[in-house]
């Protein structure tokens, strides 16, 4: 999977609890997902490891990941 420059420089470095294959899974088995009004898509997941919800968001082309972080305000 393809990674934004913005999710490498930034988005690994400052969440030092993520990782590239947490994202991968929770795009693979996300407990929740949704297209945003922009086209991006966001994936929820459980992180066993972390005992979290993860939000990932995945650009509109749907191979390129963009973001992710804890989502403390999740509701399945």
């Amino acid at each position: 999977m393809k990674t934004t420059r913005y999710f490498e420089e930034q988005i690994l470095k400052k969440r030092t609890y993520l990782t590239l294959e947490m994202c991968l899974k929770i795009i693979e088995n996300p407990i929740k997902e949704e297209i945003q009004d922009d086209g991006r898509k966001r994936y929820w997941g459980l992180v066993p490891e972390l005992n979290k919800i993860i939000r990932v968001v995945v650009l509109e082309d749907g191979e390129t990941l963009h973001n992710a972080f804890m989502d403390r305000s999740f509701k399945p």
